[in-house]
């Protein structure tokens, strides 16, 4: 996961959420430009990458609905037959 907030802010939403995954920290927010995910406020979309190992983007989920992203993700990832490593 990618984001524009503060190590700090990440740190406490990892907690809160109990994540079981790295956040990226993005505070200059040069990866989020490198993906093209910047909106025309400078805010980043929510949009989902699925990357390969070998690194090949294999789709990009431009409709996220926060809500039901879990099990979205989990049903696409099956979908492009990634198994969780």
């Amino acid at each position: 996961m990618v984001s524009v907030d503060t190590i700090e802010d990440n740190t406490a939403f990892s907690k809160m959420h109990e994540a079981d995954y790295p956040i990226l920290s993005d505070v200059t927010k040069a990866v989020a430009n490198s993906y093209g995910v910047l909106g025309p406020t400078g805010l980043p979309r929510r949009w989902t990458f699925y990357i390969a190992p070998d690194g090949k983007i294999l789709h990009i989920e431009k409709t996220v609905a926060p809500a039901t992203s879990g099990p979205d993700m989990v049903k696409k990832l099956g979908e492009l037959k990634i198994a969780k490593r």
